[in-house]
């Protein structure tokens, strides 16, 4: 046995951990209707991606190599896969590894020369050395599980590669033999760029003699105007760290410029029309969303740092300042009138929309289809300490609410693939066997009240420190209140389009605050707080402050969509973001205008 792990893993093949535990297969997951016949294009959804001189084919059929089971813990275990049924011509980049708790939906990708090159059997010649796939010169052994349980053991096999390539994944055997080199292929240095440790996927006892960490892979560099694709294959080794740069694998790099599995303007209405979400808003939600022209029409105000009057928009918002970047200059209020004001508070769903910013992802090997959703009024928080919960009367309010969720798209096959939910100032990508869906592939969307974060199950999520139960409650629900964003929407930004195929509005090009920065005197909103609370789970001011969220403690005006990170970046995995000193230096209430 392997020191620590003899105690929390067993090792095997085989399908039985121990006497009597028993490991299913993860069963492939499936959307709940049938694609349908996309509009006529060219590269996309046609099951194979040129990357210029290589042509990838995405595999999700595997078999399964060895397992690995935890018999402790909440983990079920992980099993590595070899992929199945590569087409003719095509070769092996890496084999896939996934957890057994989670439905089979991973994928690799296999490649093949694009410009046909096929060099004699047996002989090397000056196009084969210089061709854009090449067999390993052999492998080294990185790890092993030396476990002889039901017969199993491990074998991990890092491909070395000749001179000017790069190895794409790991080789697993269930034998000490060494792979054949004619199992996977590696790929000419210049068509790869760097790769980082994405999702952990195994992590067993740190205080293993054997430590064993396994990783999904990413690309370095991501955004619509990245080139790197990822391959779906895994790396591991001991001692990684979440964003590792990895030395011994790469990705592939797309260096077709025209992105020629990115569909076209048809196909994206024909995805936003199959997938668009229903987004559903909380029961009492008093400040829904509208259309950014009902929210001009209604009475919002242009304000200049100057201190004039404030200037009606134009209902497109011609005369906002375009372009440039956040100076603090201009910011947009709410009608000056108490009428008006509240009225557009409330917000107008009938108006409402979404507003569609298609782009590439891992070098046009996928569509983000991030879908912005605009309300007038960010609502007062909802505070939990303990058991106790406190509704706030100005906390976390401010005018001009901008949020998002994101689909991505697989452009091998048209096929829903994750979900990201922005959560304020962070968020998290859903795989598609996790969401909720509604009229056939659509998922639901649920928008917390007040603050209007998205999440893709009803229920109540904390903002803060779960372990101590004290944060922000983000509570959502079905209701009446609902958009389907299948129908109502504006397709406002596809960049790889072209020029003059999608304009996009004017008020889009507003690089500015939606709203008025104002910051609290966080200590005497604190007080208010502590007088709420009975004795007994009163904490200091300073841990107070410590563990709600610095947007709390003001009201900071949000800039438009093109402002935020990730218009041209992708989204991130969630990070916890809470700031352990909040602004002390504002002592006093501070407004624009």
């Amino acid at each position: 046995m392997l020191g620590g792990y003899c105690e929390c893993f067993c090792w095997s093949n085989q399908d039985f951990y121990g006497d009597d535990l028993y490991l299913p297969d993860p069963q492939p997951f499936s959307l709940p209707v049938p694609l349908p016949k996309w509009p006529q294009g060219q590269g996309f959804a046609t099951g194979r991606i040129n990357l210029g001189e290589i042509e990838v084919v995405k595999i999700t059929k595997f078999e399964s190599v060895w397992s690995c089971g935890l018999l402790r813990g909440k983990s079920k275990g992980v099993t590595f896969y070899r992929p199945v049924g590569i087409p003719e011509g095509f070769h092996c980049l890496g084999y896939y590894c996934q957890s057994n708790d989670q439905p089979l939906r991973g994928y690799v990708l296999v490649g093949c020369d694009s410009n046909g090159h096929k060099p004699e059997v047996g002989h090397i010649n000056d196009s084969e050395v210089d061709s854009p796939l090449r067999k390993p010169l052999n492998y080294s052994l990185i790890w092993s599980s030396d476990s002889q349980n039901n017969g199993g053991s491990g074998y991990f096999w890092l491909p070395n590669p000749p001179e000017g390539y790069k190895a794409m994944g790991i080789v697993v055997t269930n034998n000490p033999e060494e792979p054949r080199v004619e199992e996977v292929r590696c790929v000419r240095a210049d068509l790869t760029e760097k790769c980082e440790t994405s999702d952990q996927i195994l992590s067993p006892d740190p205080k293993s003699s054997n430590p064993f960490d396994v990783w999904s892979t990413k690309p370095y560099r991501r955004g619509m105007l990245a080139k790197g694709v990822s391959v779906g294959t895994f790396y591991c080794n001991a001692d990684l760290s979440s964003d590792e740069v990895l030395i011994d694998i790469a990705c592939l790099k797309n260096l077709h410029q025209s992105l020629p599995a990115m569909p076209n303007l048809d196909q994206v209405h024909a995805l936003i029309k199959h997938y668009g979400p229903t987004v559903f808003f909380h029961p009492d939600e008093d400040c829904l969303p509208s259309s950014v022209q009902w929210f001009f029409k209604n009475g919002a105000l242009l304000y200049r740092d100057c201190g004039q009057k404030g200037e009606p928009i134009d209902l497109r918002g011609s005369n906002l300042p375009s372009g440039g970047e956040n100076d603090g200059e201009f910011w947009i209020d709410l009608p000056v009138d108490d009428d008006a004001r509240n009225d557009v508070i409330t917000g107008d769903l009938e108006s409402a929309e979404l507003y569609v910013h298609a782009k590439p992802a891992f070098g046009g090997t996928f569509t983000d289809i991030a879908m912005w959703i605009f309300c007038p009024f960010n609502g007062a928080a909802t505070l939990k300490i303990g058991l106790v919960t406190i509704p706030m009367t100005k906390i976390g309010q401010h005018v001009g609410d901008w949020e998002h969720y994101t689909l991505r798209v697989s452009n091998f096959t048209g096929e829903l693939w994750q979900v990201f939910f922005s959560e304020h100032s962070g968020g998290r990508w859903v795989d598609a066997s996790d969401l909720e869906f509604i009229e056939g592939n659509r998922p639901v969307v649920y928008s917390s009240k007040h603050g209007h974060a998205s999440f893709p199950h009803p229920g109540t999520y904390l903002q803060g420190s779960t372990k101590l139960g004290i944060g922000v409650r983000n509570d959502v629900a079905r209701s009446k209140y609902y958009i389907d964003s299948s129908i109502k929407y504006q397709l406002v930004a596809a960049e790889y389009l072209g020029g003059g195929v999608v304009t996009e509005p004017c008020w889009l090009q507003y690089m500015r605050e939606w709203g008025p920065n104002i910051v609290y005197d966080s200590r005497s909103e604190i007080d208010k707080i502590l007088d709420h609370l009975p004795f007994f789970v009163r904490f200091s001011v300073e841990n107070l402050v410590d563990l709600f969220p610095t947007e709390l403690y003001g009201e900071e005006g949000p800039t438009g969509p093109k402002e935020k990170y990730n218009w041209g970046l992708q989204n991130e995995s969630p990070v916890e973001v809470f700031h352990s000193t909040l602004h002390h230096q504002h002592a006093l209430l501070v407004m624009k205008a």
